[in-house]
């Protein structure tokens, strides 16, 4: 039989002894090996490091919550590390790849069922391979009128995007609510249900319950695999309105955060609004050549060309207004005011036109065709919501591109209190000299970040290890934290070891 690459210190004999173990427990058609199927949705899908180097050597497809349970006891058994894998994994973060290279994938899309959907408390409770789309296509089928009470890919886990989400909180809630009851599987097998989903009895799957807020811990974590989830709902809106707001000068980034921050804190706009630069919304539209064939970064002349050929500015903000058509509105013609004073702002959508809610939306949000063979890397500094730390976190990704004689191409997630941007270099997958320039301009990048005080959240697994060491205080006490709940929830260190910087035991130190 043959796998693609054995995970760190497992012999080969145990290692089929576990597959043997997996195909009992889960079925053989639910194993999969490189040999029988071959395994390209487990890798990283724009390899950063050469391919398959982020692979998984197999992959298990639990069906219900007693096949994970089977397969973290027989992981645990045999000292089989896992990754679980979700719908919808973006590229730019590794996709479905583990972090530890060979670790065996565990895809959790047969996991998709609604379990159960409650209007009147404003929640559904989903499991992992419940995509927006399914969860969508559910409530309608239900007659509800009711929504998920966030964005996401339709494609996209919607258990994934709440665990993982990384671009500030939905607007309907807010982004510091907690996450709603959970049920969980540990690294031993035993499933634990958070806040009131916790009831010895059917309770509703709300956030609070007695004691401390378990249900945080698992979020952006691998202390345990997430089966099910409570997630919020809102009433579907009367009306929808989406706007645009293009600014025509490179600092105009600043007056339109500063302009941005008390219409999101008052609630007046509601939602997460994005400001999107230039080239990154000319990479919707069309390639890099199409614009530009030198090398180098895209000169200024090329961008004011493509600016007056789209009708965009240099930065470009778009959001949607939703609810009663007179509310909206009012909101718009105070947003609209605000935004008045931004030097040069231009408006487009928002008075009238109910319904078009994707009008003003460039067609993609990824900058994949930028380049014929394009492979990105993402970070996600995050920051004060002020004009100030926008300029600065701006000039401090388009400094350090353009050194790299790269472009910049970012956007910024406008929340209430933090400003989350999504910094995308963008890379040949078929040059490996490209491709290790590019790490080294976002390993350069994180630590200008964290020396400017600003924290990235969310990175790619070549990246990880390098963004948990910026949070050093005290000795790096985070991370030590996070390393003792580590080796007490999963002494085998089998769950996603290494993800966000926490090492089980047995591989730490090792600098894998």
């Amino acid at each position: 039989m043959k796998v693609r690459r054995l995970p760190p210190g497992v012999d080969g004999r145990e290692f089929t002894r576990a597959l043997a173990a997996f195909r009992v427990a889960l079925g053989p058609r639910w194993v999969l090996t490189e040999g029988a199927v071959g395994l390209p949705g487990y890798t990283d899908p724009q390899p950063v490091l050469g391919d398959a180097h982020f692979g998984a050597s197999a992959a298990l497809m639990p069906g219900s919550v007693e096949d994970v349970r089977a397969a973290v006891r027989i992981a645990g058994a045999f000292g089989v590390p896992l990754s679980p894998v979700l719908p919808g994994r973006d590229p730019g973060f590794g996709g479905p790849a583990p972090r530890l290279p060979g670790a065996v994938a565990v895809d959790l899309a047969r996991l998709n069922r609604v379990v159960e959907v409650d209007p009147a408390g404003g929640y559904a409770v989903v499991e992992p391979g419940v995509t927006f789309h399914d969860l969508a296509g559910h409530i309608a089928g239900l007659g509800l009128d009711q929504r998920v009470d966030l964005d996401g890919p339709r494609w996209g886990s919607v258990l994934g995007e709440v665990l993982e989400r990384s671009t500030g909180g939905p607007g309907y809630e807010g982004a510091d609510a907690s996450p709603y009851g959970m049920e969980v599987v540990l690294a031993d097998g035993d499933v634990v249900r958070t806040g009131t989903a916790a009831l010895t009895g059917s309770g509703p799957w709300a956030p609070y319950g007695c004691g401390p807020a378990l249900g945080a811990m698992f979020a952006r974590s691998a202390f345990g695999i997430v089966t099910k989830l409570g997630v919020r709902l809102r009433p579907e809106p009367a009306a929808r309105r989406a706007y645009a707001v293009a600014v025509p000068a490179e600092d105009g980034l600043g007056p339109l955060v500063d302009a941005l921050r008390p219409l999101l804190r008052d609630r007046t706009l509601t939602g997460t609004p994005t400001v999107r630069s230039v080239l990154l919304d000319a990479a919707a539209a069309g390639s890099r050549a199409t614009y530009h064939r030198g090398t180098g970064p895209v000169p200024d002349s090329a961008v004011r060309a493509l600016m007056a050929d789209l009708g965009i500015g240099r930065w470009n903000l778009y959001g949607e207004l939703a609810g009663a058509p007179a509310v909206i509105d009012a909101q718009w013609s105070v947003i609209r005011d605000a935004l008045a004073a931004v030097p040069g702002a231009r408006f487009s959508r928002a008075e009238g036109g109910d319904g078009e809610a994707g009008y003003a939306r460039p067609p993609a949000d990824e900058a994949d065709g930028w380049l014929p063979y394009g492979g990105r890397l993402d970070l996600t500094p995050v920051s004060p919501v002020t004009g100030a730390d926008a300029l600065a976190q701006y000039a401090l990704a388009r400094d350090h591109a353009h050194a790299y004689g790269r472009d910049y191409l970012g956007a910024f997630a406008v929340g209430a209190r933090a400003l989350h941007h999504r910094v995308t270099a963008v890379f040949d997958t078929r040059d490996a000299d490209d491709r290790a320039r590019a790490l080294e301009l976002c390993e350069a990048l994180v630590r200008a970040a964290a020396e400017a005080g600003y924290g990235v959240q969310r990175a790619h697994p070549a990246l990880m290890d390098r963004v948990a060491a910026t949070y050093g205080f005290n000795d790096h006490a985070v991370r030590r934290l996070g390393e003792r709940i580590k080796d007490a929830l999963d002494a085998e260190g089998i769950l996603a070891p290494g993800k966000h910087g926490i090492w089980p035991r047995r591989y730490r130190g090792l600098g894998l």
